[in-house]
């Protein structure tokens, strides 16, 4: 495979694009499809020359290209497609990404194989966009998302578990390892030099900790973020990981009375189906309502 040229599209992807009321917008549906068509259509352009392109055949060899040209990846090249289970359209199906960036076909797709196809496709797109140094984890980049976290967070918010409690800022915190944005920014620089697809699966891990209350419990217990940070860098996203942040949602439940996981169940499924329509990346939300579903597995065992 030939090395991948810049792309150029008529169509630009706003990065909120599709939500309205929790529905895609049927002109930004296809504002989608047109700049996932053309990226494609580029991609097989600049490396195979002719023909219609395999985008699933695609998608692989992109990451073991990437493999070889010296590429750390944790688990391997390996493209990983799940296929949700269904007996009649539309189809769904969500493809993993070495780096942990987690994709769904964004199309209503008739057949099972048009639904893998479509989750290639938008995941191909965004595996070439991340190859832009506008990417890649440097120090500008880790200023303005510094700067974007503090402006997020200085939102008030707050969540049932008393997880989304608003960070106050001041100078010093973005500096501190032991705030929200400190151990953020420690995150970032441990990552420098990597692209955000890469450093996908980590951020995801923060997020389900933030998420499912565990970073207050280990705050409470006097463990710096820092340390939390050094501990989770090294652990990977998996199912022991989920059972146990499962059995944290099994306690709130019986605590509550019940509702509670049905509730964030409902919400979750809501919160990934619109940003999966959007072609938005899924990783945190799909992993929490797969956590959810564990948990309900066992407080509704019928």
């Amino acid at each position: 495979m030939q090395g991948i040229m810049p792309v150029k599209t008529k169509s630009r992807v706003s990065e909120n694009m599709g939500i309205t009321g929790g529905l895609v917008d049927a002109r930004d549906k296809q504002v989608l499809k047109e700049a996932v068509e053309a990226v494609v259509n580029s991609f097989a352009k600049h490396t195979q020359g002719y023909g219609r392109v395999n985008v699933v055949e695609a998608l692989q060899e992109f990451w073991q290209m990437k493999q070889s040209r010296g590429t750390e990846l944790r688990n391997g090249a390996l493209v990983i497609y799940e296929s949700v289970p269904g007996t009649s359209p539309p189809y769904v199906c969500y493809v993993t990404l070495p780096g942990g960036s987690c994709f769904g076909s964004f199309q209503n797709c008739p057949t099972k194989a048009e639904a893998r196809r479509s989750a290639a496709k938008i995941a191909l797109m965004n595996s070439v966009f991340n190859e832009h140094p506008a990417r890649k984890i440097t120090d500008d980049f880790i200023e303005k998302a510094v700067a974007e976290a503090r402006a997020s967070f200085a939102k008030p918010s707050a969540t049932s578990n008393g997880v989304g409690n608003q960070a106050q800022g001041n100078g010093d915190e973005k500096e501190d390892p032991n705030t929200g944005i400190g151990a953020f920014r420690f995150m970032l620089e441990c990552n420098r030099g990597r692209t955000m697809l890469e450093f996908q699966e980590l951020m995801t891990v923060f997020q389900l900790l933030h998420w499912n209350g565990s970073l207050k419990a280990m705050r409470e217990r006097q463990c710096s973020r820092q340390e939390v940070v050094a501990h989770y860098s090294h652990r990977a996203l998996d199912d022991d990981m989920r059972s146990q942040m499962a059995l944290d949602w099994v306690a709130r439940e019986h605590e509550s009375g019940g509702g509670v996981v049905a509730m964030e169940l409902a919400l979750a499924e809501r919160e990934l189906e619109a940003a999966r329509l959007a072609g938005r990346e899924l990783r945190f939300p799909k992993e929490k309502k797969d956590i959810l579903m564990l948990a309900h597995a066992q407080v509704c065992p019928q």
